[in-house]
């Protein structure tokens, strides 16, 4: 065991000199099994707080569109082919998208971003975002978006309006994305994500994890974004949610979940790791550890359809740990 946490720590060492570690240590770290996945903390927490210090990154979202998606993400209550009651409303009206921003404007978040259900929106939805969102200011509070698929006219328009990050997630690796997904392709969303760096736009891309994708192939989402260099990863584990085809999925330990964000910050070790939907009901009293497995930053607040963590919960959480919103 104590060989296990020296080979990590040196690994994070190597990577500190400007190293670049083979595959196969990668894999390593990957395949660990859920018992010696504590042997992995020290190394990941080197590499957090070498890149990122102990201020850490606090993002949340407005939910502007809801339900009726015309895709068929297996793990999504959104989508048109799930049975469960999600909440179904049209685009909120820009009035609110700004509301709900200058309500974030005075939190301790860093990010705030708009989030809509649907492969795209069409341009007059468009246009309501970028009402709803121009002119605000941008000194305390950054601007996000993830709206779906977008092309290099409408990610410059947003840019204007203030926006500084598109989201736009790879949900899974290239060669299990066909298992989850079929109404659109892996290709497509990396299109999307390389469209909005050629804009100049930062990128926030990562995936959901628990879907019955192997060790080796989140791995492999690793490197394709690692490949694509985003700016943020948000790691999402899977809540299942009656009347979706993953509602009885039950692939994810605690410890598991640590595993993943250690991969990610090893793999990317200079990039904002974001831990997001799930953390607290797959992590459990091990919830707390996130930050020692390698994050730098939490989605607060409410996610898409469930229910997220308070804030004041999560800044307790920090103080009690002696990190700091940044």
């Amino acid at each position: 065991m104590a060989d296990t946490a020296r080979f990590f720590l040196q690994m994070a060492d190597a990577i500190l000199a400007g190293g670049q570690p083979p595959r196969e240590s990668y894999l390593r770290l990957a395949l660990l099994p859920d018992e010696e996945v504590v042997h992995l903390l020290s190394g990941a927490d080197r590499l957090r707080h070498s890149f990122c210090g102990r201020r850490i990154h606090l993002c949340t979202i407005v939910n502007a569109k809801s339900g009726q998606c015309s895709e068929d993400c297996a793990f999504c209550a959104q989508s048109r082919f799930s049975r469960n009651p999600a909440p179904v409303y049209p685009l909120k009206a820009a009035s609110f998208i700004r509301e709900q921003a200058l309500k974030a404007q005075y939190s301790p978040m860093h990010r705030f971003s708009v989030v809509t259900s649907g492969k795209g929106l069409a341009a007059p939805e468009i246009e309501t975002i970028v009402e709803g969102l121009a002119s605000l200011p941008t000194a305390r509070l950054a601007f996000c978006v993830s709206l779906g698929v977008v092309d290099g006219d409408t990610l410059a328009r947003l840019k204007d309006a203030g926006v500084s990050r598109y989201h736009h997630n790879l949900e899974t690796s290239r060669s299990f994305f066909p298992s989850i997904c079929t109404t659109h392709s892996w290709q497509e969303r990396a299109g999307t994500v390389r469209e909005a760096r050629k804009t100049g736009l930062s990128v926030c891309s990562g995936g959901i994890f628990g879907l019955g994708e192997s060790d080796e192939q989140r791995l492999e989402l690793a490197l394709e974004l690692k490949d694509l260099a985003v700016d943020a990863v948000p790691l999402n584990f899977l809540t299942p949610i009656p009347g979706t085809p993953l509602a009885g999925a039950d692939f994810l330990t605690p410890w598991t979940c640590l595993k993943i964000i250690a991969l990610f910050r090893f793999v990317l070790p200079d990039k904002e790791i974001l831990v997001c939907g799930g953390r607290e009901k797959n992590l459990g009293s091990l919830h707390p550890l996130v930050f020692n497995a390698g994050a730098s930053g939490i989605m607060t607040g409410h996610y898409l359809t469930t229910e997220g963590r308070q804030l004041k919960d999560d800044l307790k959480m920090l103080d009690e740990l002696g990190f700091a919103p940044r």
